[in-house]
């Protein structure tokens, strides 16, 4: 049976998307300029809501750290199932922890903004906030690859029903389309990241504890 520190960190998951949705929350609750706004309303805004910037980015970046213990955990498990060359976990892993990594750099431009709110240009405010946005299509097209390589062990092993493979990979095929990736990525991975810790955590449960040899 696993260790118990093992067993929590399968939850590393839920504390990460938990986490996702009250960083987005925080953010959202100050005066975001809409797509379009001049660059003078990105410079008032990380002047007035330096604190919300700073707070909902810094959540989210630790929701990001939970998500790559959540990949490290899901990694395991995937080895565990797949045997031999690995190929596909490798991949599933690589994918994830790519997109942790640029989910953690998200939020950073703008709260460089935000901290240098009082030395910087209306242009610059503008180009800082809106430079997330790259770091975003990264992390959408990153999961494409946990997607698929977690798919395909998925159909090689009973770790987790076969149906939850095809919905990883119409998921990645959404991440691929360009106009609607951004609602995979926002709805989709959240909502996969739960699913594929609820079967983590069932199938860990339901694994036999071992007899221990007695002693005399």
């Amino acid at each position: 049976m696993r260790q118990k520190p093992e067993r929590w960190a399968a939850y590393a998951g839920v504390l990460a998307v938990v986490l996702w949705v009250v960083g987005i929350i925080v953010q959202e609750s100050g005066n975001t300029p809409a797509d379009g706004a001049p660059d003078a309303a990105y410079l008032t805004h990380v002047n007035d809501d330096t604190n919300t910037i700073l707070t909902g980015g810094w959540i989210f970046m630790i929701g990001c750290l939970a998500f790559l213990v959540f990949a490290v955990v899901l990694r395991e498990r995937l080895a565990e199932a797949e045997g031999g060359s690995r190929l596909f976990t490798n991949i599933a892993f690589v994918g994830a922890v790519a997109t942790g990594a640029f989910g953690l750099l998200l939020p950073g431009p703008e709260i460089a903004a935000a901290i240098s709110a009082e030395d910087i240009s209306a242009s610059t405010a503008a180009a800082l906030s809106n430079l997330g946005d790259g770091f975003f299509v990264a992390a959408e097209l990153s999961a494409i690859l946990l997607m698929l390589g977690t798919g395909m062990v998925v159909l090689r092993s009973a770790l987790m029903p076969k149906w939850w493979a095809w919905f990883g990979f119409v998921l990645a095929v959404v991440l691929a389309i360009g106009p609607i990736g951004w609602a995979g990525l926002i709805f989709g991975l959240p909502v996969w990241v739960l699913v594929t810790t609820f079967f983590l955590v069932r199938r860990a449960a339901a694994v036999p504890r071992p007899v221990a040899v007695g002693s005399n």
